[in-house]
C-alpha cells in the first residue's frame, strides 16, 4: 500500500477538506488560455519581485462569555472580545517589520440598549449583532458580527500602511479571501486551506500536476464580489494530494490581462516566503510573515486571564 502523509497540523484541521464541496459560483476558465490549454504555468524569466510586500493578517480571542439584561425580565447572549490587526512590511531597506496595527475589545451582543463595558484593564465597546431568528444560532451570529468588525479593522489598518509605504513598486498580500467588491490596488488574497473546490476533475488534475512554484491559469470566480483566482503551489510541501498549494485572488474588478501580470507577480514573490515544516505547523503555506505577525498580534491582545478578572469585578 502506497500513501503519504499530510505535513499540515490536524489540531487545525486539514489543509485540503477530507469532504470538499463543489462551489455552486460560476467559473470562467478561459481567462488566460482556453479550457483545453490549461497546464501548470512556471515563473515567468526575469521576472523580479516588487521592492516591498506588505502582509495583512488579524487575530481573535473570546475573554468572556456574557449575559446582557435587557431591563425587561431578559437577557441576550454576548462575547467579549479582543482582537487585533496589523501589517508585516518586507522591504530591502529595513527588512521584516511591523508597519502598523490595531487592537480593539468589544463587547458583541443584539441587546437592543447595550453599553460599554468599562475595567481596570481596557474598555469594551459595543458591536451590534443581528438579532436570533429561527434559522440563526445566536453563537455563530455573535461569531460572524465579531469577524465582520474585525475584518473593517483589517481593511483600515491595510489602507494606513499603503498611504505610508512610498512608491508603487509595492504588493499588498491579505490573508484570506477579498472581503470587498474593489480591494486596494496590487492587493491580493491567501487562501492557504481549502474547504471547495472550483475546477472540474479535469482542471484540478492540473492543480495536482503542479511543482513547486508553478502556477494553474487564472480563472474567475463569479461570487457576490467577483473576483479572478489561480492555484499556486509553495515549495516544501510532501508527496500528499496538494500539499502545499495555496489559492490566490485578487480583485475581479481589474482587466483580464492585470490579473494576469498580479498572477505573475504573486507567484515569484510568494515562494520566497514559505515556511518549513520543522518550523511551522502549517508549513509551507503559513508564510513566515504571516506567521510572525500572528504571534505578535496575539501578545498585544494582553493576558487573557486578567482582562477575564476585570470583567468580572466590573460586573460585580
Amino acid at each position: 500500500m502506497k500513501f503519504s502523509i499530510d505535513p499540515w497540523d490536524p489540531g487545525y484541521g486539514g489543509s485540503v477538506d477530507a469532504d470538499l464541496g463543489v462551489s455552486t459560483a460560476e467559473v470562467v476558465t478561459d481567462v488566460e488560455v482556453p479550457e483545453e490549454q490549461w497546464a501548470p504555468v512556471p515563473t515567468q524569466p526575469g521576472l523580479q519581485p516588487p521592492a516591498t510586500v506588505l502582509f495583512v493578517d488579524g487575530v481573535r480571542r473570546v475573554d468572556a462569555q456574557v449575559w446582557v439584561d435587557e431591563g425587561v425580565g431578559t437577557v441576550a447572549p454576548g462575547l467579549c472580545a479582543s482582537y487585533a490587526a496589523g501589517i508585516v512590511c518586507c522591504c530591502e531597506r529595513d527588512g521584516a517589520h511591523l508597519a502598523a496595527f490595531e487592537v480593539r475589545r468589544s463587547l458583541v451582543t443584539a441587546a437592543r440598549d447595550a453599553e460599554k463595558i468599562v475595567t481596570w484593564a481596557g474598555t469594551y465597546d459595543v458591536v451590534a449583532a443581528a438579532a436570533p431568528h429561527r434559522s440563526g444560532v445566536p453563537a455563530q451570529l455573535l461569531s460572524a458580527a465579531l469577524q465582520v468588525d474585525l475584518a473593517k479593522v483589517e481593511t483600515k489598518v491595510a489602507g494606513q500602511a499603503r498611504e505610508e509605504a512610498s512608491g508603487r513598486d509595492d504588493l499588498l498580500v491579505l490573508d484570506g479571501q477579498l472581503k470587498g467588491p474593489h480591494p486596494l490596488p496590487r492587493a491580493i488574497g491567501f487562501v492557504k486551506s481549502h474547504d471547495t473546490t472550483y475546477l472540474d476533475s479535469t482542471l484540478g488534475a492540473v492543480v495536482g500536476g503542479l511543482a513547486a512554484g508553478e502556477r494553474t491559469p487564472v480563472f474567475r470566480i463569479g461570487r457576490p464580489f467577483p473576483v479572478f483566482s489561480w492555484y499556486l503551489r509553495l515549495p516544501g510541501g510532501s508527496a500528499a494530494p496538494w500539499s502545499g498549494v495555496a489559492r490566490i485572488e485578487c480583485g475581479g474588478d481589474l482587466a483580464a490581462s492585470a490579473a494576469i501580470t498580479l498572477a505573475d507577480l504573486a507567484q515569484v514573490t510568494l515562494v520566497r516566503y514559505a515556511s518549513a515544516e520543522y518550523k511551522d505547523a502549517r508549513a509551507p503555506q503559513n508564510l513566515y510573515p504571516i506567521a510572525g505577525l500572528e504571534r505578535e498580534l496575539r501578545r498585544r491582545l494582553g493576558e487573557p486571564a486578567l482582562l477575564y478578572r476585570a470583567l468580572r469585578a466590573a460586573a460585580a
